[in-house]
């Protein structure tokens, strides 16, 4: 059981927090959504079976992520009229960044160690129980992600307009 919590008031609780998680890993608000709609309805049948909820949706939210990034290609279809781009975003973080922009450039593992341990602020242990791998893992994965943005043109450039 899920320790006496409803779903109901696991996603008015949680929602935001999960809804900025999504968009972090996908970098893309409509994307976002829908991914955490997807996860949401994955996890509700099986509420009452689940011992700590905000794990499990987490890793639920992180595999469906990862799963839907293998496949993507065969559901995008091009077009000629680009759709309207919001010009506020109201998830905690802009994907106009250029921290964004680098962290759309790291692998999808990687990136999702990133979201994990310092945008959700998860122990590496947690971490390593949501994405199911060890916490040597998370320490590995970690060290290359940041070593990879540390050498991204994209934070490169911002670093020495700022200096």
């Amino acid at each position: 059981m899920s320790e006496g919590v409803e779903f109901e008031d696991f996603v008015v609780a949680r929602y935001a927090a999960l809804l900025r998680t999504a968009y972090l890993l996908t970098q893309d608000r409509a994307l976002a959504e829908d991914l955490l709609q997807t996860v949401l309805a994955k996890c509700w049948p099986v509420w009452r079976r689940i011992d700590d909820p905000a794990p499990y949706v987490h890793r639920t939210l992180v595999n469906t992520y990862t799963s839907w990034w293998r496949r993507r290609w065969n559901s995008e279809y091009p077009t000629a009229d680009l759709p309207h781009t919001p010009t506020t975003n109201h998830l905690g973080a802009d994907d106009r960044t250029d921290l964004g922009e680098a962290l759309r450039r790291l692998p999808r593992k990687m990136r999702a160690v990133i979201v994990l341990r310092f945008y959700e602020d998860l122990t590496e242990a947690e971490a390593a129980r949501i994405l199911g791998c060890s916490v040597g893992t998370v320490k590995s994965q970690t060290s290359r992600a940041l070593a990879k943005l540390r050498i991204d043109p994209a934070l490169l450039d911002a670093a020495r307009e700022q200096s």
